[in-house]
């Protein structure tokens, strides 16, 4: 690697500031010549224009895949879901911040109970249907009641009862007070079809109506005509190709068959930077890979097994090698730093062969192999990244047979099914979203079935407290509880890298989720 390479990269991860790095740049004679693109030049310059036929070639889809909302896993389907073919109540802006999107005001009670959100009006659903109250408690009743099968149950517990109050009124009342009740609204799996519908039609109001859906292989949409945004959704047509391999991903980009593809291989993308005509934006949010033990299933249900475990991983060393320093070590609890009440005073939990040789005889399991189930669908350098967790584990005495598991029906056959698995996530907005999500007890994608009952009383809590301190207070004790007696490891927060043509351009981008929120296909537009 070159002087200048080194300096490029650490601009890249945000190490070094842009003053910093024309300097060194000029002290090694260079600057003049550096691109643009390194300080997102064209792509956040030039004004939106309509037209032309947007190609994702996007890694995350499955022939499993459903365009059910409560069924959606993974990003091709998200893509479809949230960014083209519909909405939700409220969407997240690149300041991370709640704003309206199908609703057109919200106000709270007091005790944030009960939230009353106001409807936009002669807002068209692709069959020609007008939006109204029906449509919306239809849709939030989806993700409700005992039998429900949505990744969303979970955050949607708390809703006690939903209503309206004429077509377009609906008022939301909680089984306890709830500050971020608004980020719960813009869930992805939270996005609202007709009352009546099956959910499997792709009909919604999204900027693009889906005309082809081939799971996990292909999917073609056309503008929405009557889509209620006039500033959003500037392509004519959006093809999204599903391609698995980070290898073809880039070749198609390469050889302009495709013109945006997600999660760059981290070991390339330097070299992919400095290609003409490609441009790379990292999004630093949410996202972090866990490996996911099942805390219901033998020996993982031993905390001391869950401890020896944990203590095996070399975190400085998979973010070296897996992601290339573009992320951070993770501290075994899903809350990063990107996060607002973010535990940065606990101590962080570092690789100590001889703390793993510990809490594995203390186990008393004996002396047995670890299965761990990987894949590249999990995330891009899964496979390596269980590799690197075996060798380092080795040193304390514990032996992991890596299981390479097909990419296909990952999240169908493997996750929550295998004791366990690499995992990917792309975190939440909110604490309490996440928490809900993944932690607690009864939550459906509650993917190591751990269950305590001082954190599942902390997240009604915490949810319901208007102090900050207190609220920061709680937070902090289920990041330890998560931390210390869950059963997730959590090596590594990483930086969202997608690449695109030059030819697209957009504006800040989202960090919420990758591809700018997801929503790149009404965000973004061609030069």
């Amino acid at each position: 690697m070159t002087s200048l390479e080194k300096v490029e990269e650490l601009l890249e991860q945000g190490k070094i500031t842009r003053r910093r790095f024309l300097a060194q740049a000029s002290a090694l004679g260079v600057g003049a010549a550096l691109s643009p693109m390194l300080f997102g030049g064209k792509a956040q310059a030039a004004a939106p224009k309509r037209g032309g036929r947007l190609r994702l070639g996007l890694a995350g889809g499955s022939t499993t895949d459903s365009l059910d909302p409560a069924t959606i896993t993974d990003m091709m389907v998200q893509v479809i879901n949230q960014g083209q073919i519909r909405n939700n109540l409220v969407e997240i802006d690149a300041d991370i911040r709640p704003v309206p999107e199908l609703a057109e005001s919200w106000e709270p009670s007091k005790d944030a109970m009960q939230w009353v959100f106001k409807l936009r009006k002669g807002v068209e659903f692709h069959n020609g249907k007008t939006l109204d109250a029906d449509d919306v408690i239809y849709s939030i009743n989806h993700h409700r009641g005992k039998d429900t099968k949505s990744g969303a149950k979970g955050i949607v517990e708390a809703i006690k009862d939903i209503k309206k109050d004429g077509k377009h009124t609906v008022i939301f009342t909680l089984s306890g007070g709830n500050a971020d009740f608004p980020f719960i609204l813009s869930d992805y799996h939270l996005s609202i079809s007709p009352a009546g519908s099956n959910f499997l039609d792709g009909v919604g109001t999204g900027g693009y109506i889906l005309k082809d859906f081939e799971p996990g292989v292909r999917a073609f949409a056309v503008r929405n005509p009557n889509y209620f945004k006039s500033d959003r959704a500037w392509f004519d047509e959006v093809e999204i190709i599903g391609i698995a391999d980070v290898n073809a991903r880039t070749n198609a980009l390469k050889t302009g068959q495709i013109d945006v593809m997600n999660r760059c291989e981290l070991k390339t993308v330097l070299l992919l930077k400095r290609i003409k005509g490609i441009q790379v934006m990292q999004q630093n949010g949410f996202k972090h890979y866990t490996f996911a033990m099942r805390c219901d299933t033998a020996p993982y249900d031993k905390n001391d097994l869950r401890l020896a475990l944990k203590y095996a991983v070399d975190r400085e060393q998979m973010v070296k090698t897996i992601l290339r320093g573009y992320g951070e070590v993770g501290n075994d609890h899903p809350i990063g730093s990107a996060n607002r009440y973010h535990a940065a005073e606990l101590e962080q939990r570092r690789y100590d062969p001889d703390k793993a040789s510990f809490h594995l005889k203390k186990a008393g399991v004996g002396n047995i192999t670890f299965d761990l189930s990987a894949a590249e669908a999990a995330f891009v350098g899964a496979v390596d990244a269980a590799v690197l967790y075996k060798e380092s584990a080795a040193r304390a005495g514990i032996t992991i047979n890596v299981v390479r598991e097909p990419n296909d029906g990952y999240w169908s056959n493997v996750w929550m099914k295998k004791p366990w698995c690499a995992v990917y996530w792309g975190g939440r907005p909110t604490e309490d979203m996440m928490f809900s999500t993944a932690y607690a007890a009864d939550a459906d994608w509650n993917d190591t079935f751990w269950k305590n009952e001082r954190f599942n009383e902390l997240l009604v809590a915490a949810r319901a407290e208007l102090d900050e301190k207190k609220r920061r207070q709680m937070y902090v004790e289920m990041q330890s509880l998560v931390r210390d007696d869950g059963g997730v490891v959590v090596p590594m927060f990483v930086a969202d890298l997608a690449a695109a043509s030059d030819k697209i351009a957009h504006g800040k981008l989202g960090v919420n989720w990758e591809l700018d929120g997801m929503r790149c296909s009404e965000r973004w537009w061609f030069v």
